[in-house]
């Protein structure tokens, strides 16, 4: 397994396991207050229907922006994993262009990415970083 594909392995379950326990405890956080809500009602006056639906489409939007959100993060990721891959092999100048050599590996941590150069350097990638053959 190339030192990319393990990366790409264990940040995409790190990614989907933190997204997957915020939705969860958003979903639980709206079922506990949706049960409340109707435990400590006033029966005289109840909650008025076209309330109650307003706040459920409000949760299910919601939801729904979850779930598309997930989706982003692993379409982001799959960019980052190419744009990584690209670089093993290639010669890579820093922004300041005091360090240069061919990239042996390539690290991702929390969206950025870092060559490592055949001498054991690394070189952060980002604005002013040059990529060539």
């Amino acid at each position: 397994m190339s030192p990319v594909s393990a990366i790409a392995a264990s940040d995409q379950a790190n990614a989907s396991a933190q997204t997957t326990n915020k939705a969860n405890v958003d979903y639980d956080a709206f079922l506990n207050l949706l049960v409340a809500q109707l435990k400590y009602q006033d029966p005289t006056e109840p909650t008025d229907p076209a309330q109650f639906m307003a706040q459920l489409a409000s949760f299910s939007s919601v939801e729904q922006q979850i779930q598309t959100n997930e989706k982003l993060d692993a379409l982001v990721m799959s960019n980052l994993f190419g744009q990584a891959s690209s670089l093993i092999g290639r010669t890579v100048t820093s922004a300041d262009r005091s360090q240069s050599g061919v990239v042996a590996s390539v690290t991702l941590v929390n969206g950025s990415l870092t060559a490592t150069l055949a001498d054991g350097t690394g070189i952060t990638m980002g604005d002013g970083v040059v990529v060539s053959q």
